[in-house]
């Protein structure tokens, strides 16, 4: 789930709907409908669009995933002669490990005499005396492991997700530009071309360097599928619908997750299941004539008849009849932005920075200190579980499948409880639960299968709550003029997360297997504990200034 940056988009949502939201929201309530069939068809498209984004951001789970490997021993086979992956006399030759044998090394050989496949006594080793592999025998040839022979070599393996979190960190920039500079749709089509072209290109590389860089730039160039098509729908639909309809993308891109598990479970070739999910990617690419502009995008490049044009269109898919009151408005508002723009020029020409306005208010400067950990520990968690699924015990495929599935009750129990017990402790309990669920994971012993996979689930669960939970949260404790950038620094720092959350795998063999385990659950409950530095937000007034930010929740607290 790379690409839900809808965090960041949202805020730039609520900073358009500052300079013209009054009265499209009025046209949205009065005459077009919140939601209507127009709206419906726009959610469609975007949230098929939204699936197979989802799809593409989960593939290289399965693509680079970890096969059980072993020692070629030439003493009793050759590369032509190697009949299975663990025959009756593999203990002889290669060191036990749990339940298996070592995947990496092997008893020296103490002899050169060389014997049939079928037997291979322990005379010939040393079993004292253990070595590195010369050459592997895999398990299988599903993933890029076996293709660009990757056995023992777990950084190098993990590093491929690492450089794909990277890309996505490098889209966040990239697809804003474009969506601001171009429109959302143009965004969403162009994004949904290149992802899908650079994908099906990764799925013919021959070489690990290649495949790396093709990671890294298709994410870079083409991630940007979820976050124009989520910032679409929150544009064309009214203001009690938005959260729902948020909700509702967050969905669709887990629907995705779950297509690519049950897709990767009947077609196991890497280059094969690439194909089959990135093909369709290219009939996103018809969204552009399918899918309507944002109203608000062309209010804000001052296009009033494409703006009346997409409000006419939407009344009549809706049954309803826009009235030349509602377009003299819509006129007088984009006339009103550009006087405000020259005015602004004019008024303020050198504004203190930022940083200095932050930085004098200490308040402000503790939430923009606090707010970038939560960011950085939903991401850790909430991509490493997701990345771990696959190395879990039992069914590969159907672990992934679960996890991702139990996030949709996630982001609907979250968004059910925040508006009824307040931000804070839904926050609170969800890190919480995240954590506990790690620490009762590590101390399950093995073989509880089932018990493990629960508390598996309801730990995604929780961090499937937290990713509704914090951007709105945090989107409230920063004023209106500086959301987008406030709430745009928490989520780059925060996507440091992503970026190691690939790493954990590596980072658990070449140590302890809990250790990534045991990191989900410290951050979450350090997260959970500096939530309690910040102020509750439910029922408060949007602030608008630095000085109203600060404010948050004193009246509260004083009565």
């Amino acid at each position: 789930m790379e690409e839900k940056n809808s965090n960041t988009d949202d805020a730039k949502m609520k900073q358009t709907e500052a300079k013209t939201g009054i009265d499209l929201d009025t046209i949205l309530l009065e005459d077009i409908g919140q939601f209507g069939w127009f709206q419906l068809r726009t959610v469609a498209l975007c949230g098929l669009a939204v699936i197979f984004s989802g799809s593409a951001s989960s593939e290289y789970v399965f693509t680079t995933a970890r096969i059980n490997t072993r020692c070629l021993i030439p003493e009793c086979e050759t590369d032509e002669l190697t009949n299975k992956f663990s025959p009756s006399w593999i203990t002889n030759a290669v060191p036990p490990s749990g339940t298996s044998f070592d995947s990496c090394r092997r008893f020296a050989n103490v002899s050169a005499v060389t014997f049939a496949n079928a037997t291979c006594p322990a005379t010939l080793f040393d079993s004292n005396h253990i070595v590195d592999c010369e050459k592997f025998v895999y398990e299988n040839t599903d993933s890029v492991v076996h293709t660009f022979g990757l056995a023992c070599q777990e950084w190098e393996r993990s590093l491929i997700g690492s450089m794909r979190k990277i890309g996505t960190l490098v889209a966040l920039p990239i697809t804003g530009y474009a969506s601001d500079r171009w429109g959302r749709r143009t965004a969403l089509a162009v994004n949904a071309l290149i992802r899908a072209c650079l994908g099906l290109a990764r799925s013919w590389a021959n070489t690990y360097v290649s495949f790396t860089i093709l990671q890294f730039l298709e994410p870079a160039f083409g991630s940007g599928v979820f976050t124009s098509a989520y910032i679409l729908v929150m544009e064309l639909v009214g203001p009690r619908i938005r959260v729902v309809s948020g909700a509702s993308m967050n969905t669709f891109f887990s629907v995705g997750n779950v297509y690519t598990g049950l897709v990767a479970w009947a077609v196991h070739d890497w280059r094969q299941l690439t194909q089959v999910l990135y093909g369709p990617m290219l009939i996103i690419c018809f969204s552009f004539w399918l899918v309507p502009e944002s109203v608000r995008w062309y209010m804000s490049k001052g296009r009033y008849e494409d703006a009346e044009g997409v409000l006419n269109t939407a009344a009549r898919f809706n049954g309803t009849r826009l009235s030349e009151k509602s377009l003299e408005a819509l006129n007088k508002a984009v006339n009103e932005e550009k006087r405000k723009k020259a005015l602004d020029t004019v008024e303020n020409p050198k504004e203190p920075c930022l940083m200095s306005k932050v930085v004098r208010n200490k308040h402000v400067l503790i939430r923009c200190i606090v707010s970038p950990v939560w960011w950085m520990t939903y991401t850790f968690v909430y991509f490493g579980l997701s990345v771990n699924a696959v190395n879990i015990s039992g069914n590969r495929y159907l672990n992934y499948v679960a996890v991702s599935a139990v996030e949709i009750p996630g982001y609907w129990t979250s968004m059910f409880l925040l508006d009824r017990i307040g931000r804070k402790p839904v926050l609170i309990s969800a890190f919480w639960l995240c954590a506990i669920c790690q620490a009762t994971y590590i101390f399950l012993p093995s073989g509880y299968y089932g018990i493990s996979l629960t508390v598996y689930l309801i730990g995604q669960f929780a961090i499937a709550m937290v990713t509704t939970a914090v951007y709105v949260y945090t989107a409230e404790l920063y004023p209106t003029r500086y959301r987008h950038s406030l709430l745009g620094f928490s989520s780059m720092v925060g996507r440091i997360g992503s970026v190691l959350a690939p790493l954990t795998p590596a980072m658990g063999q070449s140590t302890f297997e809990e250790l990534p385990f045991v990191l989900f659950g410290s951050f979450a409950l350090i997260s959970g504990c500096l939530v309690f530095i910040t102020p509750e937000t439910l029922g408060a007034k949007f602030p608008d200034t630095m000085e109203e930010a600060s404010d948050i929740g004193k009246k509260r607290d004083s009565t």
